[in-house]
């Protein structure tokens, strides 16, 4: 059988640690920073670990 090839969008915006959490980027750093405070956008750059519930699909398609 052919090798299952992995989803491409998933593999630019999750990564799986070494303990196996799915990790993602926090929404809303994209446009509107200068309203947002300094604090405000410290805590949106941080990853963010995904629900145990979207991660098993995840891990499907990043092929984890």
């Amino acid at each position: 059988m052919p090798k299952q090839k992995s989803h491409s969008g998933a593999k630019k915006r999750f990564k799986v640690t070494g303990t196996g959490k799915v990790m993602k980027q926090q929404a809303g750093m994209r446009h509107n920073l200068e309203l947002k405070s300094s604090r405000r956008t410290r805590r949106l750059n941080q990853d963010q670990v995904v629900p145990e519930v979207d991660a098993k699909v995840i891990r499907r398609m990043i092929g984890k």
